[in-house]
């Protein structure tokens, strides 16, 4: 028996806080603000907290740890801490 269209699921799309593309869920990172302020890189995709996703372009690591679009779009303001947390995660080039 054959899966209508309808009964089909599609995948999460989610989209890049910085360069605004659109991809599956599963490809994009997400960047989690915890509770205490602090920021993490949710692997998972499940930690509690308001989250951003990036994608993989190394541009887009580089300019969310230069600039306050990724703390904007969290809430905060980006410490040096908290670059330096997106720095140490940045894909490499």
């Amino acid at each position: 028996m054959e899966m209508s269209a309808a009964n089909r699921r599609q995948p999460p799309i989610r989209m890049c806080v910085i360069c605004r593309t659109k991809d599956v869920k599963r490809t994009m990172t997400r960047i989690v603000r915890l509770p205490d302020g602090a920021i993490a890189v949710d692997l998972t995709g499940k930690r509690n907290g308001r989250g951003a996703y990036l994608c993989d372009d190394p541009a887009c690591w580089r300019r969310a740890a230069e600039s306050n679009v990724l703390g904007a779009a969290l809430r905060i303001v980006l410490t040096d801490d908290a670059r330096a947390v997106i720095r140490s995660h940045s894909p490499a080039q």
